[in-house]
C-alpha cells in the first residue's frame, strides 16, 4: 500500500517529485555564515513560496555550498527552480549584506555563485536518507 502522506494532490495530477540540489559559491569563498546565512535561508523560503515549490530541508556545508531537498510540482522545471534560487538570492544578498563586498570586490559583473550545480531526483525510498544527510551537514563540521 502506498503512503499517501508523501503525495501532493494538484488539480489534475498526483505527484511526489523531490530533488536534491547542491551548488556552491564562486571560488568556494566561505561567505555563507552569520548574517549572510540567515538572510540567504529566509530568501530561499520566500522564493519557494512565491514560485510554488517547497523546501523540505536546507543546510549550508563548510560555509561555501548549499544542500536543498526540494519538492516541486511537475509544471516547474528544475532548471527554472535553480535559476530563481541562484539569481534572486545573489541579487538580494549583494544588496542586503555589505560584508560580501570584501569577498566579491567588483561592483558590476560580480557573481556570488559558481555557474554549475548538482541535481538528483529522489524517490520515496531515498527521501529520508537524503533528508538526514542534508540535516547532518553542519554537524559534520564540528
Amino acid at each position: 500500500m502506498k503512503d499517501t502522506n508523501r503525495l501532493t494532490y494538484g488539480r489534475t495530477s498526483v505527484y511526489n517529485l523531490n530533488y536534491h540540489i547542491i551548488w556552491g559559491t564562486k571560488y568556494r569563498n566561505k561567505v555563507l555564515k552569520g548574517h549572510v546565512e540567515a538572510v540567504f535561508k529566509q530568501l530561499v523560503y520566500d522564493i519557494a513560496k512565491e514560485y510554488g515549490f517547497e523546501i523540505a530541508h536546507m543546510e549550508i556545508d563548510k560555509d561555501d555550498h548549499v544542500h536543498l531537498l526540494v519538492s516541486a510540482p511537475p509544471k516547474l522545471s528544475v532548471t527554472n527552480i535553480i535559476r530563481w534560487l541562484k539569481g534572486i538570492t545573489a541579487y538580494q544578498l549583494f544588496r542586503q549584506c555589505p560584508e560580501l563586498q570584501t569577498s566579491y570586490w567588483k561592483q558590476k559583473g560580480r557573481h556570488l555563485w559558481s555557474p554549475s550545480y548538482y541535481v538528483e531526483s529522489i524517490g520515496a525510498v531515498n527521501e529520508q536518507a537524503v533528508a538526514r544527510y542534508i540535516d547532518d551537514q553542519r554537524k559534520k563540521e564540528q
